[in-house]
């Protein structure tokens, strides 16, 4: 353990050398002025998906809209595929400020902020329609998004990145006792590893870019994840059983590094903000294509959608949302907060 966490330190200092050497002279060169003056920048936003997700689609879109609302005075260059790094990595360049933005799982931000966690509760929202209504609406979500300015970053938006559900190489799961024994991948999250505890099976921790092959050795016997995976990611090559536990619904969250927001003109941001809520707004319905897209392209693969009684995993679960809430005064404000939106 110990030579794998010197080894993460080494390898991020050296993606930090390799990103500044790269990209010197296009780094965020914005003034504080008001108005009209501010300089122009030039920002760098890295993710960790394909060019073909989604989430890619809707952060063009964003750059987009950058430059518009900006009258061209803020471009957004963005680097797909994790080239910059997974996003652990991305998130601690973010912070030091090497890098300007990234698109990260709110999973991920929560081994940098514990308030983080009540994303990655299981059946914290309970529905599509109430997931949106909290994320769209909810002053606790700002707060959340805003904590962690001392940190060097803040959140400024978020993307649907649908529910996620369990899927395996071939085996239906409609109960945790299904899953007794089943190592499952999770993200690299505290909340999403008591989680598959609870539902019955052993969680694995790894970065999403070594499902594949986990999977096709044998080495993972399921994963959880929207069913955008199975295509844009390939995952359906090497999994065929997708259930539809539905039991979290985490946003990808897009942060700002604070060195680099705190140089933008007014103007500027706001032309950011409105940019970032804009295309999060139309990514909901190109989401919804994604889904639908992938369910067909999957089915044509082979894999086999099952629609469960989730009560068990419902149950199962239960239990960690009143350990959350038991924490602290926050968990159960933000806990009430959201729940206050279901209708």
């Amino acid at each position: 353990m110990k030579m794998k966490k010197i080894f993460s330190i080494a390898a991020t200092s050296i993606l930090s050398l390799s990103l500044l050497a790269a990209c010197g002279s296009n780094s965020s060169g914005g003034s504080n002025a008001e108005g009209d003056g501010a300089k122009s920048v030039s920002l760098r936003l890295a993710h960790n998906q394909p060019e073909d997700h989604p989430v890619h689609t809707s952060l063009m879109e964003f750059s987009k809209l950058s430059e518009e609302n900006s009258d061209g005075s803020v471009k957004v260059e963005i680097f797909p595929n994790g080239q910059l790094g997974q996003e652990r990595d991305v998130i601690e360049l973010v912070k030091s400020g090497t890098l300007d933005m990234a698109k990260v799982s709110a999973s991920a931000l929560e081994a940098f902020d514990s308030n983080y966690a009540i994303f990655s509760l299981p059946y914290i929202f309970q529905s599509r329609e109430h997931y949106h209504e909290v994320m769209d609406n909810s002053e606790a979500v700002q707060e959340i998004f805003q904590g962690t300015k001392d940190q060097g970053f803040v959140a400024i938006g978020w993307y649907d990145g649908g529910q996620r559900s369990i899927y395996t190489a071939d085996k239906k799961v409609e109960s945790p006792a299904d899953m007794k024994g089943m190592k499952i991948r999770v993200q690299e999250s505290p909340t999403s590893i008591s989680m598959i505890e609870a539902m019955g099976g052993a969680p694995t921790p790894m970065s999403f870019g070594e499902v594949y092959t986990s999977l096709q050795q044998g080495v993972i016997d399921g994963a959880e994840n929207n069913e955008t995976a199975l295509t844009n990611n390939k995952h359906g090559e090497v999994a065929k059983a997708y259930t539809y536990t539905e039991h979290q619904y985490v946003p990808d969250v897009l942060i700002v590094s604070t060195n680099m927001w705190d140089k933008l003109s007014e103007d500027q941001q706001k032309a950011i903000q409105d940019a970032a809520k804009a295309s999060s707004e139309s990514h909901k319905d190109v989401w919804q294509k994604a889904v639908e897209d992938s369910i067909k392209a999957s089915e044509e693969m082979g894999v086999t959608f099952y629609t469960i009684d989730k009560k068990a995993f419902i149950d199962a679960a239960a239990p960690l949302h009143e350990t959350y809430k038991a924490e602290n005064e926050n968990n159960a404000k933000y806990f009430d907060d959201f729940q206050s939106y279901l209708k």
